[in-house]
């Protein structure tokens, strides 16, 4: 698949159910009791370090964007989909809310404080995983924490119907252990691995287990890929 049809098709497939997918998911978080707790740690690390705001990249409709913000961090939200921009505006008219790549963004370097990804690597070509990382740390200050969240597994996902859509949507799963080699190849320390078995039992339950890793780009790294 080209960067063109990557592109294309994840935007237009989430353009097609932004709405169904803002009302599913919008309370999803509070169902997720460990997953808040690793926002609330990320949010401590970027508020007390102070290096710049954070960035929401595929931030969808915005309800972790705006959870951050709920936790006193200055963040925006960055995302592919104009619908699911849309859909985040219109939840969380306070916010800022942008459209763009995390393989190409229209940030400066060393601006952001942190980079949080949850759940938005998962729709990247593992050959353009590398591209996206040194996006990451190019626009990180030095001491800037990246966060990032996926699922779990080595092969990927193929939907081709959403809440009653016509879609084409890839979700690609990952190894821990690899993500954090990537993250380490693109100039990243790696400071914690968290793997969780899939929750089976609640209104939200999961085909996989999931995963987090934590990563800071080290204060002497420059400000540039």
């Amino acid at each position: 698949m080209t960067e063109a049809d990557f592109l294309t098709s994840t935007r237009a497939s989430y353009d097609a159910f932004a709405d169904d997918y803002a009302a599913w998911l919008r309370t999803e978080l509070e169902s997720k009791p460990l997953e808040r707790g690793l926002l609330a740690g990320f949010a401590e690390y970027v508020r007390s370090a102070g290096a710049g705001p954070v960035a929401d990249i595929g931030c969808g409709t915005g309800r972790v964007t705006a959870h951050l913000h709920g936790l006193g961090v200055d963040v925006f939200g960055i995302d592919l989909s104009p619908g699911m921009l849309a859909a985040a505006r219109r939840e969380h008219p306070a916010l800022r809310f942008e459209e763009g790549s995390m393989l190409s963004l229209d940030l400066p370097d060393g601006g952001l404080g942190g980079v949080l990804a949850w759940y938005s690597t998962i729709h990247v070509p593992g050959e353009r995983l590398p591209e996206a990382f040194a996006e990451f740390r190019r626009v990180l200050a030095p001491g800037g924490e990246v966060l990032l969240g996926f699922q779990v597994g080595d092969e990927s996902l193929r939907l081709e119907e959403a809440f009653g859509h016509t879609v084409a949507l890839d979700f690609n799963r990952w190894q821990p252990d690899r993500i954090a080699e990537l993250l380490t190849e693109a100039g990243l320390t790696v400071r914690a691995k968290m793997w969780r078995d899939r929750d089976t039992d609640s209104e939200y339950p999961e085909r996989t287990p999931q995963a987090f890793v934590l990563a800071r780009k080290p204060a002497g790294g420059g400000q540039s890929g």
